[in-house]
């Protein structure tokens, strides 16, 4: 049953299949025929005689409008071109009788050719259709037509000869008209003439006759429009109801009754004042409505008050779920007066309790996937063991377990493959609650074998204990703990190993305790999946913590773990690796003869082993090749040609990178001049701070980079005053790919300036403004000039004589005996006679001996011969040839350096122990 809107009664539903045919239907059929063609013709008739009465209605009332229009138009110009003939003729004929001249005119002695060409020419101005001018007689001396002049005339001219002006309206010989008669007065006041304009009606009237068809168009184009609206109502009807007529309108509303009925969806109709009007059978069921619900309050019809809130809101909704009862019902709402309709709003009711539990079923499914989607991109985001665990456990927390926990083998946190047996350590923990009486982080547990632990170890596979309350083996693994664990509310476990190929790398525990479904299948296989991705990601960082802890092995065993011992400089460096790891970066402090001190800092190109490597063959070819006191220039030209045979002897199949690209900083400092002597390959100036603390770059000449061959490279001498720091460092400390090497430049000066007068409060101050992990490694040394003073120097000029050799012997010993190392007397007068005797005999003038006391004896001998000389084990037939090997024997080190004058043989003795004093006369440190 169903109340339609506006109707008394109800009516019947009929089902689609009745054969009953309504009375109106029956008597058609009983007169004839049933022709569709013939009602459609009828029904397209009746909607057009309705038309048809519209369209008569309206062409009447445009008549009557345009034929009222056409009579208020005629009187208004009628009475409008009398005004104006009145106003124009008034106008020309005082205008003429006013004009100057005119009465000049008048009195003279032909006013007919004096008046004639002006008054005809101020008519054809003026569009009048006369000017006459006439005496006072009325007899007239101007007229258009000049068979008119001379005679009288016509009209009353009495009142214009007393000096008024008169106006009339007459039938003339050129129409009706409307004529003008003003006086023409001497400047006595007398009158001397009269002066009559006139203007024919019709000529005025000439505007109706414009305005006319303007009219009548008006109105043709009323009666246009009228047709053309007639016809589109017309066609609209027909359109609306498809050229329907009553009998046929009804049919139609009752198939709609049916359909309304039959659908399974539910249908209300409210209006704008919440009145449910309208509910078919299946809004009935689903909502349980009573049966007098229509025309009632929506909000008294007994629903839950979130359901009729909306419905009688009348808001538009799209799928709003709301349970009713025992269903979930879809509700779609939509207002009706969005487009001009009434006010109120059409809603639609879908059960959607079957379909809800296939679609939770399927955002369960969703959510997984999406879960899934999450650790392939959350887990393994660095190549850290331990983080990459942290990260399995922080996807699955509270997602999918209430608790994770990640155990891992000691071997596989420090790279190594795992040892079957040995105990786990947990690495990771993550859940709800932080008390959770679970194990600890970084406690090391041993699972008894009939635990879940043990067995998925065992076994390799995933375990699961949907109730750990009834699983025995989990409670043979700590019953103090478990029970905790029980107490706590903990109630399920998945255990998934971790596995990497053949490898077991540890174990992945599920925990829930706040959810009470217990772990399923489907829970273990999505458990399984999670830790699949996870187990490839540590095993990654296993493998690289094993390459990296290699390379860092082996670049720690190639850097110099402590400096030697020299007095010429006050050291403090520092090494940064850089965060993609190992790097080529390296320096090396190197003490040469003459107390001097060599220090270098290099860089390979690139990252690894193979960074590593190289870096440690270049520094000890350095050491080589400082061994043999050779210039900066040399030494960096000679290991330029060692890296250009390196790149050569790695071919690409070797899988060998090039060393081209390495750079190189050598400099030597000499206590006693305080020089400091510089060359670079490619590689970043040194800074120079002053004691005083200003800071500059001195200008070195830079060099190509390693491994190019081909150029020379050039030195530069720096006097340094004692207290003087030289910095020298690898292009990490100043180099960017956010910013340019010059605003490094200037961030190190500035750094420099600020910092303290100690290598080690220059270093801190230094590397404060870098990151903890720089993007490449920094290699930086600070060394504090520190000066031999004249006190511990002692040198004399000896002549080419062989007698002089015991006036040098006498000389030494008094300088040893002021410098209280009388016992070193007999070994320093035997070194210095064989080397002064070897000078004369063999070498070339000039020849001095230089002694310095550092933190050993230097016993020097120089000559003018570039010629050295040779250890060798001399015959017992020889008579020479054993001095230098009494000083090899007797010294603790000895060996040549070649100069730009000549050559310096030295030779170093270690100080008595009661004599070793350091030498450090400058600042010192802090």
């Amino acid at each position: 049953m169903v109340r339609l809107p506006g109707q008394s009664r109800t009516r019947p539903f009929r089902p689609p299949g009745d054969t009953h045919t309504p009375p109106v239907s029956r008597v058609q059929d009983e007169a004839g025929p049933h022709r569709p063609g013939g009602r459609r013709l009828r029904s397209a008739l009746g909607a057009r005689s309705v038309a048809a009465q519209v369209f008569v209605l309206q062409v009447v009332i445009v008549l009557l409008l345009v034929v009222s229009a056409v009579v208020a138009q005629v009187l208004q110009v009628r009475h409008d071109s009398n005004v104006e003939a009145r106003s124009r003729s008034l106008s020309v004929a005082k205008a003429f009788a006013n004009a100057p001249g005119t009465a000049d005119g008048l009195r003279g002695p032909d006013p007919t050719d004096a008046l004639q060409p002006e008054a005809e020419a101020a008519r054809k101005a003026t569009g009048v259709d006369f000017i006459v001018v006439m005496n006072t007689d009325g007899i007239r001396y101007t007229h258009p037509r000049t068979d008119r002049i001379g005679k009288r005339f016509v009209g009353n001219i009495g009142p214009a000869l007393a000096g008024r002006t008169v106006i009339e309206e007459i039938d003339g010989t050129i129409g009706r008209l409307v004529q003008v008669v003003v006086p023409v007065k001497a400047p006595d006041g007398t009158v001397v003439g009269l002066v009559s304009s006139g203007i024919t009606t019709e000529h005025v009237g000439v505007l109706a006759d414009q305005q006319l068809p303007l009219l009548l168009g008006s109105a043709a184009a009323a009666l246009t429009l009228a047709t053309a609206g007639t016809a589109l109502v017309s066609r609209r009807l027909l359109r609306q109801t498809r050229g329907l007529g009553p009998h046929e309108m009804t049919r139609m509303y009752e198939h709609h009754d049916a359909v309304l009925h039959a659908v399974r969806e539910g249908v209300l109709i409210v209006s704008g004042d919440g009145r449910l009007l309208l509910a078919n059978d299946e809004a009935q069921r689903l909502l349980g409505l009573p049966p007098d619900a229509e025309r009632r309050p929506v909000l008294e019809l007994g629903l839950d008050a979130d359901t009729a809130a909306l419905i009688a809101s009348g808001r538009a909704v799209t799928d709003e779920v709301h349970l009713v009862k025992d269903r979930l019902l879809a509700i779609n709402q939509r207002p009706t007066d969005l487009r001009g309709g009434p006010p109120g709003s059409v809603t639609t009711l879908r059960d959607s309790t079957e379909l809800r539990a296939l679609s939770g079923r399927a955002e369960t499914a969703r959510e997984r996937l999406d879960m899934l989607y999450d650790a392939g991109v959350g887990i393994g985001t660095s190549l850290d063991v331990t983080r990459t665990a942290e990260e399995l456990a922080e996807v699955a927390v509270p997602r999918f377990a209430d608790f994770v926990t990640v155990d891992l083998y000691d071997a596989v946190l420090g790279g190594e493959e795992p040892q079957p047996g040995a105990a786990l350590r947990r690495v990771a923990c993550n859940g709800l609650d932080k008390d959770v009486p679970l194990y600890r982080m970084g406690e090391r547990i041993r699972f008894v074998s009939s635990a879940p632990q043990g067995r998925s170890l065992a076994t390799g596979r995933s375990v699961v204990e949907p109730v750990l309350s009834e699983a025995p083996g989990w409670h043979a693994q700590d019953a103090q703990r478990t029970a905790q664990v029980l107490e706590y509310g903990i109630h399920s476990l998945v255990t998934v190993p971790l596995r990497a190929g053949t490898l077991v790398l540890g174990l992945a525990n599920f925990w829930r305790a706040q959810r009470p479904e217990p772990f399923d299948r489907e829970d273990l296989a999505l458990a399984e999946e999670l830790v699949a991705r996870a187990a490839v990601a540590i095993d990654n960082a296993r493998r690289y913590t094993r390459e990296h802890s290699m390379a860092v092995t082996l670049q720690r065993s190639l850097l110099p773990r402590s400096l030697p011992e020299q007095s010429a400089l006050e050291i403090a460096y520092r090494y940064l690796p850089a965060q993609a790891g190992v790097g080529g970066d390296w320096f090396d402090v190197l003490p040469l003869s003459g107390a001097r001190v060599a220090l270098v800092v290099g860089d390979v190109v690139g990252h690894g082993l193979h960074a590593a490597a190289t870096m440690g063959r270049l520094r000890t070819a350095v050491h080589n090749f400082a061994a043999l006191d050779l210039p900066p220039d040399e030494l960096l030209g000679l290991l330029d040609e060692l890296v250009g045979r390196i790149d050569q002897d790695e071919t690409p199949a070797d899988h060998g990178a090039a060393v081209t690209g390495a750079t190189c900083l050598y400099a030597i400092y000499d206590p006693v001049s305080r020089r400091c002597t510089l060359a670079r390959a490619g590689h970043p100036p040194a800074a120079l701070v002053r004691p005083d603390g200003t800071v500059e770059f001195p200008d070195v000449p830079a060099g190509p980079p390693l491994g190019l061959g081909g150029l020379p490279f050039e030195t530069a001498d720096l006097d340094l005053p004692e207290g003087s720091r030289l910095v020298l460092y690898t292009d990490g400390l100043v180099e960017d790919r956010r910013r340019d090497i010059d605003v490094g430049l200037e961030l190190l000066r500035t750094a420099l300036e600020r910092a303290g007068d100690s290598p080690e409060d220059t270093c801190r101050a230094v590397l404060d403004r870098l990151p903890a992990r720089p993007n490449d490694d920094v290699a930086l040394i600070v060394a504090r000039t520190r000066a031999l003073g004249p006190d511990r120097v002692a040198d004399w000029r000896v002549p080419s004589d062989p007698a002089a050799v015991s006036e040098v012997r006498a000389a030494v010993t008094r300088q040893l005996a002021a410098w209280g190392i009388e016992e070193m007397t007999f070994t320093t007068e035997l070194i210095l006679s064989e080397l002064v005797t070897n000078a004369i005999r063999y070498g070339r003038a000039p020849v001095g001996v230089r002694l310095l006391r550092d933190r050993s004896l230097l016993c020097e001998v120089s000559d003018g011969s570039t010629t050295s000389p040779h250890l060798r084990y001399a015959a017992s037939t020889d008579e020479g040839g054993r001095g230098l090997f009494l000083v090899a024997r007797i010294a603790d080190r000895w060996g040549t350096r070649y100069t730009p004058s000549g050559k310096v043989i030295w030779a170093e003795q270690s100080l008595p122990a009661r004599a070793e004093t350091p030498v450090s006369r400058g600042p010192g440190p802090g």
